[in-house]
């Protein structure tokens, strides 16, 4: 008896290892079947276009452009997002949707030449932008200080908070004059010639002087025979105009009641009869 219940145990035993052994073959043919066209989605961040395309051709895939963002960190052409996410389960034959980079945004560039420093950099900051070096140069398309160039140009493109240097026009010293000789000339015919020439007079010293007449130049700066520049400070002293004295007063008064009286004796005689 015991012999037939231990064959009965090793029947159950075989039969229950052919049907576990079974199920597994089942399982993994059927895993396959279901499986059969199905690919993981790869990696396509920071790959140029042609590069997520090839990648996804590999596998069976398709590739679809679905918009473009700026980004300050990615390539302009590059792939910044994708859907399905990288490592999806998809059939193959699907479309892969991206969102490619247009690069950093770059704004326009304003014109500032022809405006002064302090005018320019408040146009660079208002346009999202920064001064970057300013370099003094020779030229004779604006006056000193004024902006005659810039880099990048007006009207190109340039990244956000990107510097433009500025060229400032210095004073054109080529134009070099001898300073002539003006002592012992009358001060106001000395104004008139170098003001009509471009030239300024700084400061005029006035101080008395015996025996020379008034308004008689008695000192100049620069010397006679210096180099002289447009927008050099001449400076220059000059004999003071005369001081009228008592004497001088009173003839000038007396002078001034004469003619008054003449003038009422005048008057009447020519309204008698």
């Amino acid at each position: 008896m015991w012999r037939k219940l231990a064959r009965a145990a090793g029947c159950l035993g075989y039969l229950g290892l052919l049907t576990a052994v079974f199920a597994l073959v089942s399982y993994f043919a059927f895993s396959q079947f279901v499986r059969r066209g199905v690919t993981s989605t790869p990696e396509l961040f920071g790959l140029s276009e042609d590069e997520a395309e090839a990648l996804l051709a590999d596998q069976g895939l398709r590739l679809q452009w679905s918009e473009e963002r700026f980004d300050e960190q990615m390539p302009a052409g590059h792939v910044l997002i994708q859907r399905p996410r990288a490592g999806t389960l998809v059939k193959r034959g699907v479309t892969v949707t991206v969102i490619m980079s247009l690069g950093p945004q770059r704004i326009e560039v304003p014109t500032v030449v022809g405006t002064a420093l302090q005018a320019a950099q408040v146009t660079l900051a208002a346009a999202g932008l920064n001064v970057g070096r300013a370099i003094n140069v020779f030229s004779e398309q604006g006056a000193p200080g004024i902006v005659v160039a810039q880099e990048p140009a007006g009207g190109s493109r340039a990244e956000r908070d990107a510097s433009v240097d500025l060229f400032l026009a210095l004073e054109n010293r080529s134009e070099t004059y001898v300073m002539p000789d003006l002592v012992n000339q009358d001060y106001d015919q000395v104004r008139n010639y170098f003001e009509r020439r471009g030239f300024r007079l700084g400061r005029v010293s006035y101080e008395t002087y015996d025996g020379v007449a008034p308004g008689t130049v008695l000192r100049q700066y620069p010397l006679a025979g210096h180099p002289l520049h447009r927008g050099d400070v001449i400076a220059l002293g000059v004999v003071a105009p005369e001081e009228p004295t008592l004497e001088d007063e009173a003839a000038e008064a007396e002078e001034s009641l004469s003619s008054t009286a003449g003038l009422t004796s005048a008057t009447n005689l020519g309204g008698a009869p």
